[in-house]
C-alpha cells in the first residue's frame, strides 16, 4: 500500500501535475491525522476500561471492609449497651442491698458491668491503600468520596469518646482496687475465684457491701453509665448511620455499572 502510494506520489511530481498532488499530499495528511487521532481514541478507551475496571474492584473491596465494618459495630453496641443496662441495675438495686446473698448478686452484675473493654477496630486496609496511593480521584461518586476522605477524622473522633470511657470504668474499678476492697471477694461471690482458693479452707471474712453502697462509687457508676449511654447515642449512631451511607454510595454505583 505504501509502495502504491509513493508511485502514485512520484508519477504526480514527474508529470508536474502540481494541483493534483497538492490534492494527494492533503488527503495523505488527513489519513495521517486520522490515524493519530483513531490511535489516540484506542488509548484513551483502553485507558478507560481500565480504570473503570480499577474502580470495580475498588468498590467491591470497599463493600467487603464495610459491611464486616457494621457488623463489627453493631456486636461493639450491643456490648457497651449491655453495659450500661447492666450499671442502670445496679444503681436501683445497690440500695436495697442488706445480706451477703444481695451483695453476691451485685458482684455478678458488676463484673460484666465493668469488664468489657470497648475500642472499634474497622477493617480499613483497602481504604487505607487507596487514600495513601490517590486512588480517590478513580471513584467517580463525590459524595462517596467526601465521606471515604472524612472517615478517618469520625474514627479518631468515636476513639477519643471510647478513650474517655475506658479511663472512667478505670477509675470506677479503682474504688474496688482501694484498700477496703477485696477483688478474691467480688470474683468469689462472682463465682470466678475457681483456682484461687482452696475449697477446705475458710475464706476471709469481709464485705464489699459498704464501698458499693458509697456515694464515691454511685457517683463513678453513673459517670460511667452516662458516658456508656452517650457514647452510642452521639458516636456509635451516627458512625453507623455513616457506615450505611458508605454502603448504599457503593451498591448505587458498583450495580450501576455492571
Amino acid at each position: 500500500m505504501l509502495t502504491l502510494l509513493r508511485s502514485l506520489r512520484r508519477g504526480l511530481l514527474q508529470e508536474k501535475k502540481f494541483g493534483p498532488y497538492l490534492l494527494y499530499a492533503l488527503g495523505e495528511i488527513l489519513l495521517i491525522i486520522v490515524g493519530i487521532l483513531a490511535a489516540l481514541w484506542i488509548d484513551g478507551w483502553n485507558q478507560q476500561r481500565q480504570e473503570n475496571q480499577r474502580e470495580q474492584f475498588y468498590l467491591q473491596g470497599l463493600r467487603e471492609e464495610f459491611q464486616l465494618s457494621l457488623v463489627k459495630l453493631d456486636t461493639l453496641i450491643a456490648v457497651n449497651r449491655k453495659s450500661y443496662e447492666t450499671c442502670m441495675a445496679l444503681v436501683q438495686q445497690i440500695p436495697e442491698a442488706r445480706s451477703r446473698e444481695d451483695e453476691a448478686a451485685l458482684s455478678r452484675m458488676l463484673i460484666p458491668a465493668l469488664s468489657n473493654e470497648i475500642a472499634y477496630n474497622p477493617n480499613n486496609s483497602l481504604l487505607k491503600e487507596i487514600i495513601s496511593s490517590g486512588g480517590l480521584e478513580i471513584l467517580s461518586n463525590p459524595e462517596l468520596r467526601q465521606h471515604l476522605t472524612s472517615w478517618e477524622s469520625f474514627l479518631q473522633s468515636v476513639n477519643r469518646q471510647e478513650q474517655n470511657l475506658r479511663n472512667i470504668r478505670e477509675r470506677t474499678m479503682d474504688v474496688m482496687l482501694g484498700p477496703q476492697g477485696s477483688i478474691l471477694i467480688l470474683m468469689r461471690d462472682a463465682g470466678m475465684a475457681h483456682g484461687f482458693t482452696d475449697p477446705g479452707r475458710p475464706g476471709r471474712e469481709h464485705s464489699n457491701l459498704p464501698l458499693l453502697q458509697s456515694l464515691e462509687f454511685e457517683n463513678k457508676l453513673l459517670v460511667y453509665l452516662v458516658t456508656a449511654e452517650s457514647t452510642e447515642r452521639l458516636h456509635y449512631q451516627p458512625l453507623r448511620r455513616k457506615i450505611l451511607s458508605i454502603l448504599e454510595q457503593i451498591e448505587s454505583e458498583h450495580s450501576g455499572r455492571r
